[in-house]
């Protein structure tokens, strides 16, 4: 079967079953399905595809129509300026966390030394990216699942950050390793239950683990953020990511626990995301 045929047939199948963005997720899983970039799909509809490549993409397009996100049929993601490994196991990285790291930019130089804690790494997106970005920092990142370290430690090989990096496995309550000049966290911070009302990509694959906040939506807030307060320096900064009506409930939060709060900073959706606060 040729390119175009198969891949208007793909994109056919994707429709029927209400997937966003048809077009784009077949040439996405086509390019996969055969190794080559989305332009050579573009200028080479009439090549015919093998056997072991037809039925590749099938595979790929059954999955997908599923509601399976793209990252974990790829196992990877861009973030920042790199690539990640991801897998069913961590949360896909969003675009709105990279807000995390454009802060972490504008309140340290390429030449400052600094310990970074990441609380709940994940697939270590957060913590590899400012790390990348200043070679004299040093991280650490924890979380509560094993599989999370794995993909993490494989993501700091995967982008030579080995000998600048620890991960552990640990729940935040346990740790007690260390003070840090800057702490990062994205937490779960979703309410228990507003997660059936997410979309089903998200609501279906990705680990509950890393969404859910609890009833209130600040049970792993408050946690995370007293135990910030112990773990970071005089003066060091906390870099906090939140739901989009959480600001308020937040800061009061961090102020209970001996922090000022620097300022919150919007999303591309222009919802709040983001709180930067120092302790004092």
């Amino acid at each position: 079967m040729k390119i175009q045929s198969i891949l208007n047939k793909g994109i056919e199948i994707l429709q029927k079953n209400k997937i966003p963005n048809p077009r784009l997720d077949g040439e996405i899983l086509l390019s996969s399905s055969i190794k080559k970039d989305k332009t050579h799909i573009i200028l080479n509809y009439e090549e015919l595809l093998t056997l072991k490549q037809l039925n590749k993409f099938k595979s790929l397009i059954e999955r997908r129509k599923k509601g399976e996100p793209i990252a974990y049929l790829l196992k990877k993601k861009d973030f920042w300026n790199n690539e990640f490994y991801i897998n069913k196991d961590v949360l896909i990285p969003r675009p709105d966390t990279e807000l995390i790291i454009e802060q972490v930019l504008k309140i340290s130089s390429k030449e400052s030394q600094l310990q970074v804690l990441d609380i709940g790494t994940g697939s270590g997106c957060i913590l590899l990216s400012i790390l990348k970005e200043r070679p004299n920092f040093y991280g650490t990142g924890i979380d509560i699942s094993k599989k999370c370290i794995n993909v993490s430690k494989f993501n700091a090989n995967k982008l030579h950050l080995t000998n600048r990096t620890r991960f552990i496995y640990s729940s935040v309550d346990n740790f007690k390793i260390g003070k840090y000049d800057i702490i990062v966290s994205n937490p779960p911070y979703i309410e228990l239950l507003n997660l059936k009302y997410l979309e089903r990509d998200v609501v279906n694959f990705e680990p509950k683990l890393a969404l859910s906040g609890g009833l209130d939506g600040f049970s792993k807030i408050r946690i995370v953020i007293n135990k910030a307060s112990n773990l970071i320096k005089k003066k060091g900064k906390f870099i906090l990511e939140i739901g989009f009506n959480q600001k308020n409930k937040v800061k009061e939060i961090l102020k209970k626990e001996g922090f000022y709060i620097n300022k919150s900073i919007k999303d591309y959706g222009n919802n709040d995301r983001c709180i930067i606060s120092t302790k004092i």
